[in-house]
């Protein structure tokens, strides 16, 4: 039994490292593509959008193939692209609301808005993965 644990958390540990090096890639695909919009300037929700939407379909690719082995379908596509959308409300949300509490906090410009962004997308991050290992991947 401790041997199929361990075969176990060893997976966990796998999925969990190669989602997080998806997660900053993409994360950093997301990001940049948002500061250059905001930069540009387009709203920075309208940005945040944007960048999102580019940086969730290299994510779920890379991670369905590589982080879960699963082979890409149009069930598992629909499922993570409702699980995304929900992330996707709360991210700008969460992006939205913090807005005037990092600027009663000094913050300011692209300092603000990386540290929002850094918020918003560890609380997607954390969601989507559970998500994904335990019902969509699994």
């Amino acid at each position: 039994m401790p041997e199929n644990t361990e075969i176990q958390r060893g997976s966990l540990k796998q999925q969990l490292g190669r989602f997080i090096a998806v997660g900053v890639f993409t994360a950093a695909l997301d990001y940049g593509l948002t500061m250059v919009l905001i930069a540009l300037g387009l709203h920075r929700s309208a940005a945040k959008a944007i960048g999102w939407v580019f940086g969730t379909i290299a994510a779920y690719l890379a991670n369905a193939r590589w982080t879960f082995g699963a082979q890409v379908t149009g069930r598992t596509a629909a499922t993570v692209a409702a699980l995304y959308g929900c992330t996707f409300a709360v991210q700008n949300l969460l992006f939205w609301l913090l807005n005037s509490p990092l600027m009663a906090l000094g913050l300011d410009g692209a300092v603000k808005n990386t540290v929002a962004f850094v918020i918003a997308q560890g609380v997607a991050t954390v969601t989507n993965f559970v998500v994904q290992r335990v019902f969509v991947f699994k």
